[in-house]
């Protein structure tokens, strides 16, 4: 039987559909219970999570040391107390796979092209002027000119001057500004360098880089910018509805194999065929997934 109005998306290897009854909405649905939390417990997770954050940098060991320091007096009980860590923990390690698989389906479903480095310059702006304008400016590109993105701030290792790192989908005529090639030395490398710099971005913020992205500088691309979400404990900054999944029906004769719990996913042909309601929209491409709905 066929899958009408599944959520696909890519691994790397293959694309994978899930069928629409594994995801059922509306009515008739199981919905998550709604846990009402009291007082304490309230409190008991704050705390837990201002004492994860605060250990954000430390080995797990060292974390679970330091989280237990800080809730031994809200949760006196040795055992209770214990339980009460690893049960968040695990809570917390959960949320974060779940978030990283999303990430990279998300990664998965777009023809990156450009890497992109805007610099602080405090000759222009302010830390908190540069932060916000860069993020409006983003906001209207998207709007605008379909821009997409995803990205990170971060420090400079050694002049600790704020960084803005994305990884771009700017469409054949969203560019703005001139892209200019322009020579300057790299403190990290010691040498000169050659790099694009482009002007609308030189006017309004200063020092910018633009690189061409290939479908193989996309891994390392997105693993450098996850480097210091890690290294800071920050969060990744998006733009452009990225989705994880698109939507479309699949024929039986698409389907090689069923895997996953239960058999609730299936792997698909590399070249299956996209349908919609009966119409044939193309063999599987970046072009004909452009065009398809997208799905959370």
């Amino acid at each position: 039987m066929p899958f009408m109005k599944a959520k696909v998306y890519y691994d790397g290897s293959h694309y994978i559909a899930i069928p629409q009854e594994n995801f059922p909405r509306g009515k008739g649905c199981k919905r998550k219970r709604e846990i009402i939390l009291t007082p304490e417990q309230i409190e008991r997770k704050q705390a837990f999570e201002t004492a994860f954050a605060e250990s954000k940098k430390l080995p797990r060991k060292q974390r679970e040391k330091y989280i237990d320091k800080q809730l031994k007096e809200r949760i006196p009980n040795e055992m209770e107390r214990a339980y009460f860590i690893t049960e968040n923990t695990e809570r917390k390690d959960r949320n974060s796979s779940k978030r990283y698989s999303l990430l990279w389906r998300k990664v998965n479903l777009q023809q990156w092209n450009w890497f992109v480095t805007f610099t602080f310059d405090s000759a222009k702006h302010t830390e908190e002027t540069f932060y916000k304008t860069l993020k409006d400016t983003l906001k209207k590109l998207v709007q605008r000119h379909g821009w997409k993105y995803i990205g990170a701030w971060e420090r400079g290792k050694d002049t600790e001057r704020l960084h803005f790192h994305c990884i771009c989908v700017i469409p054949e005529n969203g560019m703005v500004g001139e892209l200019k090639q322009v020579r300057d030395y790299n403190t990290s490398k010691h040498r000169m360098q050659s790099k694009l710099q482009n002007t609308y971005f030189l006017k309004r913020f200063g020092r910018n880089t633009f690189e061409d992205v290939g479908p193989r500088d996309v891994v390392p691309s997105v693993k450098y910018i996850l480097k210091y979400i890690e290294k800071d404990g920050g969060r990744l900054c998006q733009g452009g509805g990225l989705k994880p999944y698109f939507i479309s029906d699949i024929m039986d004769e698409d389907i090689p194999c069923e895997f996953g719990v239960e058999g609730k996913k299936a792997i698909l042909a590399d070249n299956f065929s996209c349908w919609d309601e009966g119409v044939y929209m193309g063999k599987v491409s970046p072009e004909v997934i452009e065009k398809r709905p997208k799905s959370d």
